[in-house]
């Protein structure tokens, strides 16, 4: 732990061990009391309240010495100690410790240094003649323990869900930025090498259509790498502006680029309007699964349609390809089906029985 941090957590138990050692020393050492042996006596049951006032500022790093803490206040209540601020001592290690460590780890401490503690007030109570007095002490004592720890569990509780809550979010931030990243720069490298394959095809023979796959490759290049550069600046810390979710209005862009890839691509329907939550999740659909045509089903067609209902759009996406089972542990389906499911759309892929592969969602309007 930094040092730093030790000792602010510990900046609120020095006014506390202050008056517990001060107060121990003014209901004691001020005034003539019961305490047996005269002043040496006096100053005993003083230097026992300041050894219990001082481990409370070791008991994040120690909690073994709750025990001792109920130990020296026992021990104080023995000899003879006057009642005063002595009391809390053990209410606050009880607090300190609940909100540090897990209630396993400090109960059995907190039992021993709480009968310790009451076996020093059943002795005075006896020797001052004052048994019951003693007994209520010891009841009102282990109530307070019990709040002060059950507060301090609370506190401990609430402060690991919100670091599991900021813990959960920062995970499916990451996740989101490497979901972008794939389905970005994946996409935009599928397209690339489709493109570069079509240009070393017809580079002898056709100049011009060597010329109009490299421009393609510049362009789809030069979008990839911009999305690359904002997410490794986004995941740096640095400020770095946020690209907007592609939705609706950027399919045809979408649709014409894998066109120019060579691949024989069809349409059918229209999403029409969307939310644009909706929008960002089917364009995200349409691109993973159109660079999974390009990239892995050997397919020379692919057919998209569109079928609009009332209050939802389902979008299909085959190819004439292979196939082949469902590869669902990486970040391709498992990204769509996320994507849908996030929204309360269904979603399917997998092989169909007359050839290819077919992706389908269902997706609110």
């Amino acid at each position: 732990m930094d040092t730093n941090v030790w000792l602010a957590r510990r900046l609120w138990l020095i006014p506390v061990a202050v008056i517990i050692t001060g107060g121990s020393f003014a209901v004691n050492l001020g005034h003539v009391g019961r305490v047996e042996g005269g002043v040496v006596g006096r100053v005993l049951v003083v230097v026992l309240a300041a050894a219990a006032a001082t481990s409370l500022l070791l008991l994040d790093r120690f909690p073994v010495l709750l025990a001792a803490t109920g130990a020296l206040s026992g021990a104080y209540f023995a000899v003879g100690g006057e009642n005063g601020p002595i009391f809390f001592a053990l209410i606050v290690a009880s607090f300190v410790v609940a909100t540090r460590r897990p209630f396993p780890t400090w109960f059995p401490l907190l039992l021993t240094a709480a009968v310790l503690t009451w076996a020093g007030l059943v002795v005075r109570g006896v020797r001052w003649d004052e048994l019951a007095v003693g007994a209520w002490q010891a009841i009102g004592i282990g109530a307070l323990v019990s709040a002060a720890a059950a507060i301090g569990s609370m506190l401990r509780q609430g402060r690991a869900a919100w670091v599991d809550r900021t813990s959960r979010a920062a995970a499916e931030e990451r996740l989101r930025m490497a979901q972008d990243l794939h389905d970005g720069v994946g996409h935009g490298l599928a397209v690339i090498a489709m493109q570069a394959g079509v240009a070393l095809h017809v580079l002898d023979r056709d100049p011009a259509a060597a010329r109009t796959s490299l421009e393609a490759i510049r362009t789809t290049s030069r979008e990839a790498l911009d999305a690359l550069r904002t997410e490794l600046a986004t995941i740096a810390g640095e400020p770095a502006p946020r690209r907007p979710a592609s939705g609706v209005e950027a399919i045809p862009a979408l649709v014409e680029r894998v066109r120019s890839a060579g691949l024989r691509l069809e349409v059918i329907g229209e999403p029409g309007e969307l939310t644009p939550q909706s929008g960002a999740a089917a364009y995200a659909v349409l691109q993973e699964a159109l660079t999974n045509v390009l990239r892995h089903a050997a397919a020379s067609t692919a057919t998209v349609v569109w079928e609009r209902g009332a209050d939802s759009v389902a979008l299909r996406v085959s190819d004439d390809g292979h196939g082949g089972a469902v590869q669902d542990e990486g970040m391709g389906i498992s990204g769509m089906r996320s994507r849908v499911e996030a929204l309360g759309g269904t979603f399917r892929a997998g092989p169909v029985p007359h050839g290819g592969f077919e992706v389908s969602a269902v997706l609110p309007a």
